[in-house]
């Protein structure tokens, strides 16, 4: 009787254990992971022939990625990686598909073109950005999605998952805040990137502004510097032209 009372208790253990993991796991992201540590450097530039090349892998996670939509029993974190992935890995879709070009900006409506279904509905990177994942209420977001131009916050060269979302969310908000080619903050001058201002009522949070958001990451804080303004925004592609070949690895 112990024995069977001992096993039903383990059962019962790993019948919780199983939920906890596959509750984390509702999507494998290894494909795309896959596809950005071939063809993404640790600094975030693009080899575009190369996911030409590899485009086997990108098909291949396009249709995990429609096959797959997320619903109310994924985790918030889950969701949020799929669609900051699907975002990333389409926005690369929509250069190679007119590659060789110059900037996403030469392209013909790019953030309104529907040019890809999920689970049988036309999607546009607008409609993931403003309609999906500004709708987590999360301001971080905007340093994960990348727009294929060097003023953007750079393209990871690692899959999000629910597992290392935060972490990195947190690592890239940090990193994107104070890059010096991004955002200029020293005791004398401050030009911020647009971004701040595009989205700037995505950073007034819990009664505080876009100076108290970026003093939260920044290692030179916004006070009282007499020059103070937005960076030029550089749209020109974020390519590199030979093969990447150093890479983080978690």
């Amino acid at each position: 009787m112990k024995t069977k009372k001992l096993n039903t208790i383990a059962s019962l253990i790993f019948f919780a254990l199983t939920l906890v993991v596959t509750g984390q796991n509702k999507f494998d992201h290894s494909t795309w992971d896959q596809a950005l540590i071939l063809n993404v450097s640790t600094d975030g530039l693009v080899n575009y022939n190369g996911f030409m090349k590899d485009s086997s892998l990108l098909y291949t996670y396009f249709q995990q990625l429609t096959e797959n939509k997320p619903d109310a029993s994924w985790s918030k974190d889950e969701q949020m990686a799929y669609w900051i992935n699907t975002y990333n890995a389409y926005t690369i879709k929509l250069i190679i598909d007119s590659y060789p070009v110059k900037s996403i900006k030469d392209l013909k409506d790019p953030w309104d073109k529907k040019f890809f279904k999920i689970d049988g509905e036309w999607f546009s990177l607008n409609d993931i950005e403003h309609k999906i994942l500004r709708k987590f209420g999360d301001p971080r977001i905007h340093f994960a999605i990348n727009c294929a131009s060097y003023s953007c916050p750079v393209v990871l060269n690692r899959a999000y998952t629910a597992a290392n979302l935060q972490r990195l969310l947190e690592q890239q908000t940090k990193k994107f805040i104070n890059d010096p080619t991004r955002n200029t903050i020293t005791p004398t001058e401050v030009k911020v990137s647009k971004i701040f201002s595009w989205y700037k009522r995505d950073f007034k949070t819990d009664n505080k502004d876009v100076v108290d958001f970026i003093n939260s990451y920044a290692n030179v804080k916004i006070s009282n510097q007499p020059n103070k303004g937005y960076a030029d925004y550089d749209w020109s592609l974020n390519e590199t032209k030979i093969n990447p070949t150093t890479y983080v690895l978690d």
